[in-house]
């Protein structure tokens, strides 16, 4: 079954690309122009109705949100290693990296980029900004990945996502947080995704 990746340069969807590249799979692109506005098309919100990038097709399949779409992706080619299998004793760690992200990272760094006024920790879904990053931090600090020796497709996401978020301010420079994303972004996969969207980011001027 073919496998479509819906993509747009400078976005989330980087993360998804560079785990494509890391698993060896596959793939096709459905490239689209933010700047244009193609995300709020009537064709990709068919898609995904949230008008967000990253999406994939697997034959019949449409998966959005990222972390769903790293457990299908990882998953779909076990060959790669990049996810432990049910049964094993690292997979409940590695499930809970990838919801972290979802469920607490990006509300913190959000309602800090959009410069809310905190909610109590007992009120708010994630407790709190102080506390989810000295969660993660915690984990980094015990590396060299979050599931210890073992790089995962958690890994891919997250070195990805501390990039941006580090560029944005949205994250401080931490040493452990710097080294662990040099340690993702040196990796071959992540070199040739970025390469190769750089060049598309410039096609789309």
């Amino acid at each position: 079954m073919n496998l479509t990746l819906f993509h747009a340069p400078n976005s989330r969807s980087g993360a998804a690309r560079c785990l494509l590249e890391e698993l060896g799979a596959p793939y096709e692109l459905h490239v689209l122009n933010l700047k244009k506005n193609e995300q709020r098309a009537p064709d990709y919100l068919a898609v995904n109705p949230m008008g967000k990038v990253p999406a994939i097709r697997h034959g019949d399949a449409l998966v959005t949100e990222q972390p769903a779409i790293f457990i299908y992706l990882a998953d779909l080619f076990p060959e790669a290693g990049l996810a432990p299998a049910p049964g094993d004793p690292l997979r409940g760690p590695y499930l809970r990296w990838l919801a972290f992200y979802g469920s607490s990272f990006e509300p913190a760094i959000t309602d800090l980029a959009m410069k809310r006024e905190p909610t109590p920790p007992m009120m708010c879904p994630y407790g709190d900004y102080d506390t989810m990053l000295a969660t993660l931090t915690a984990q980094l600090r015990a590396g060299p990945w979050l599931l210890g020796e073992r790089f995962s497709a958690a890994d891919v996401l997250w070195g990805t996502a501390l990039g941006w978020a580090t560029m944005f301010k949205l994250v401080p420079e931490l040493p452990e947080v710097m080294a662990y994303i040099d340690r993702v972004s040196s990796r071959p996969a992540a070199r040739r995704a970025a390469e190769a969207d750089a060049l598309l980011a410039a096609a789309q001027g």
